[in-house]
């Protein structure tokens, strides 16, 4: 297949923790294609994975945001029918940026192959491309990457948040956000979700509002783990040691991290006594420190920290316990990248292949939950391999360079029309 020109577009900087659009622009551009990025640049920190892309052959055109720019657009956006989503990373010099970027690429002659607009947050941006294109007379074909269906998530969040912030946002926004991404599905050439799951709920919004099939439009292109980056340990497991990731100001994960202090950990300790938990993962909020500094000795909030890798390679069991939640869980795919042992929730692991499930451990009652870590703490064996197995499915089905390359098959088949 011939080398592509992609402009690639995403609302927020690309980094080791954004890992969908870092992994897949890397990857992209190492395969041999042009590779321009637009993006928002908010922290400082995130200008060094930029340098990083910058490096490795990508062209990138970053603006900055403020918090509160991105605030100012949901409080205008909240009198209308528009989702605070879909407007809460505008930045018009930005736009001028990528406007100018078709401008420039059209008058070399080629202009650019495919474009690619990450999540709800950048739509907007590919509807503006396309005002711009119909003014100026070309338009290269759009590829909106949704990731996961965001009104399945908020269907789901409405139901079971703890999080009183995260309940209120999603009740505000459930019907417009489904009016809109129902819309916004028949307004590119191609939609991407990461699991199926996620394909039923956009296909079936889209079908609610035009009442056509819009199944060949939306296609699955799952999440990937860096298998180089996260790699198992052999020796330096520590006994009865369970760890939870991610970041925890998400709605999701606290909800998760609550529920599993306490509902799960009282069970499990009448088992294990010397079990510890581990919450590792930004932003913790208070009310999730002061429920661990309760069960000082017994659980650990980290905060922030530089690298998870230590903590999933000497955790004896890794926990997905998300009562909801969309699309395919890095948590899970990082875990069995390291040979770490799942138990998790059916919830967490709907994106992944039956392959996948197979290693890990699924509890959906507090009590099954526990059992799972318990069996696991207390079998050195069984922990290995079940961590052997979860190893092979991510390196089978959840490599970057295989997906990379299935992204390119989907450009190809639009440039090919």
């Amino acid at each position: 297949m011939n080398p592509l020109n992609i402009l690639y577009v995403v609302p927020y900087a690309p980094t080791l923790i954004r890992v969908r659009p870092y992994n897949l622009i890397r990857f992209l551009s190492r395969a041999g294609h042009r590779v321009t990025l637009a993006t928002l640049v908010e922290a400082d920190g995130e200008r060094e994975s930029l340098a990083a892309l910058a490096g490795a052959g990508v062209r990138v055109l970053a603006e900055p945001i403020s918090r509160r720019h991105k605030l100012a657009n949901a409080l205008r956006a909240a009198p209308t029918r528009v989702p605070l989503q879909a407007v809460y990373s505008w930045q018009p010099r930005l736009a001028g940026a990528i406007r100018a970027a078709l401008g420039e690429a059209a008058r070399g002659g080629a202009g650019f192959d495919v474009v690619h607009v990450e999540h709800l947050r950048g739509a907007r941006y590919a509807l503006d491309m396309a005002a711009w294109a119909a003014a100026n007379g070309r338009r290269p074909p759009v590829v909106w990457d949704s990731v996961d269906c965001i009104s399945h998530l908020f269907e789901q969040a409405a139901r079971s948040s703890r999080s009183l912030f995260g309940r209120l946002v999603t009740r505000l926004e459930l019907g417009r956000t489904r009016r809109y991404e129902g819309w916004l599905v028949g307004r590119f050439d191609r939609v991407l979700v990461t699991s199926t799951v996620d394909r039923q709920a956009l296909t079936g919004l889209a079908a609610t509002l035009d009442g056509e099939d819009h199944s060949e439009r939306v296609v699955v292109l799952s999440n990937g783990v860096d298998l180089d980056y996260f790699v198992p340990v052999i020796h330096g497991r520590e006994p009865a040691t369970v760890v939870f990731t991610g970041k925890m100001s998400y709605h999701a994960n606290l909800t998760a991290a609550l529920y599993l202090i306490e509902q799960v950990m009282p069970l499990l300790w009448r088992q294990r006594p010397d079990a510890k938990l581990v919450i590792a993962g930004s932003s913790p909020p208070d009310r999730l420190r002061r429920l661990a500094a309760e069960h000082a000795g017994h659980v650990e909030v980290t905060g922030q920290v530089p690298d998870l890798r230590p903590y999933l390679t000497r955790a004896s069991v890794a926990v997905a316990p998300l009562l909801y939640g969309a699309g395919v869980q890095n948590k899970v795919l990082e875990a069995m990248a390291c040979a770490t042992p799942v138990v998790t929730t059916s919830r967490a692991v709907m994106g992944l292949r039956p392959e996948g499930m197979r290693p890990c451990v699924i509890a959906d009652t507090p009590q099954a939950f526990a059992d799972g870590i318990a069996a696991f703490i207390a079998d050195a064996d069984r922990q290995h391999r079940a961590g052997e197995a979860g190893r092979r499915y991510v390196e089978t089905y959840h490599n970057w360079p295989a997906i990379a390359s299935e992204l390119v098959a989907v450009y190809h088949g639009l440039t090919r029309n």
